[in-house]
């Protein structure tokens, strides 16, 4: 259940509640694909740096290691020790990124595995069922991801046939959520809006699915190659026909900047690799940039990652130490990176929280993005 507490403009502070614990919103979610974030961090870590919801990847759990034996081991939460909520994406992403290693059909997408090749075949049933045996809070509809520069007439079918599979994915989870065996009945749904950027098929698409009367809404298909402009644009085309009374999740965004944006156009859910990533090859975010931990400048730089900051890496260790592990291939360097980045997107979502429910959202943003851009 979602409780709207605050709006500042467009930008709203929510309460979001699941059988796993509530979210508060907006919310960064880190993206642990295969049941693990990665950079060596446990679910410990994850406490520890003010972690709210943990992502998981649909299609990498079921190809390894199969969402039968998730099952057989309890569900998510109790195989990766994590007692909050998990959000599962529901593999319509990698019909995307996966481009030459599937045939998309109405029944669904036929794939060849990644892994070893061999044949997979994943449709809305499919899906909804892989992802009630991982047993996820919230479980995405199955969708497809069109291209960025794909034309309009393909949009618009692709659009037409992810809204036919959204209503098969309502139906089998609310089959699914009946089972004697199923483990977590309460599984939530969110459905996704899609339409590339044509703004007139995206808020056709959204008026659509907001009948359906779903757990919360998502909108995917943007960050794959468009403009920063152009994804402001669609925002600000959709957001204002989902529900505002139900979570607007925008998906695998982004940066920063990014995030602070789409939280003034109404958006509360977020989630990208960005942190993690670029931690593992010794990016940092702080309040005045992004420091490249390799640069020689920070040899004998005996400072934190960033004064003031509290996570695991800048209460202990220097920029010149993590330098050297970095340097040296020592896994301990991509480890603090990615919890410092991690602690940074959680600590600045809290930030985002505080600002709305003062009513200075706007000043917040403009303070923290004059910030990250000073120290360019």
């Amino acid at each position: 259940m979602y409780e709207l507490l605050k709006k500042d403009g467009k930008a709203k502070r929510g309460r979001f509640t699941t059988v796993h614990g509530t979210i508060e919103t907006p919310v960064f979610m880190n993206v642990g694909t295969a049941a693990a974030i990665k950079g060596a961090v446990s679910t410990d870590d994850l406490r520890e740096i003010k972690t709210q919801v943990e992502l998981s990847n649909t299609y990498h759990l079921h190809v390894r290691p199969g969402d039968d034996v998730v099952k057989k081991m309890g569900g998510l939460h109790r195989f990766m020790n994590w007692d909050r909520p998990i959000l599962t994406d529901s593999g319509g992403f990698q019909v995307f990124s996966l481009a030459s290693l599937r045939k998309i059909k109405e029944e669904g997408v036929h794939f060849h595995s990644h892994v070893d090749g061999h044949k997979i075949f994943m449709g809305p049933e499919e899906s909804m069922q892989i992802q009630s045996n991982l047993a996820s809070t919230i479980a995405m509809a199955f969708d497809e991801c069109p291209s960025s520069v794909a034309d309009k007439k393909y949009i618009s079918g692709s659009v037409e046939r992810t809204t036919r599979w959204l209503k098969r994915c309502k139906d089998e989870m609310a089959r699914l959520n009946s089972l004697p065996d199923t483990i977590n009945p309460h599984q939530m749904l969110f459905g996704i809006n899609q339409g590339g950027v044509y703004e007139d098929i995206r808020v056709a698409h959204a008026q659509q699915i907001t009948e359906l009367d779903l757990d919360g809404y998502a909108v995917g298909g943007l960050a794959v190659g468009e403009s920063h402009e152009e994804m402001y644009r669609i925002l600000d085309a959709v957001v204002p026909h989902l529900p505002e009374n139900k979570p607007t999740y925008l998906m695998g965004v982004g940066t920063p900047a990014n995030i602070l944006e789409a939280v003034d156009r109404g958006v509360d859910f977020f989630d990208c690799v960005y942190p993690t990533r670029n931690g593992r090859h010794g990016h940092v975010y702080t309040n005045h940039g992004k420091l490249n931990l390799f640069n020689a400048k920070y040899e004998l730089d005996e400072r934190p990652i960033e004064e003031g900051c509290s996570c695991p890496a800048c209460r202990s260790y220097s920029r010149a130490y993590i330098r050297h592990l970095l340097k040296a291939k020592e896994m301990l360097g991509m480890r603090l990176c990615v919890l410092h980045n991690l602690y940074f997107y959680n600590t600045m979502m809290e930030e985002i929280r505080d600002a709305i429910e003062a009513g200075e959202y706007k000043a917040y943003k403009k303070r923290k993005l004059d910030g990250m851009m000073a120290g360019k």
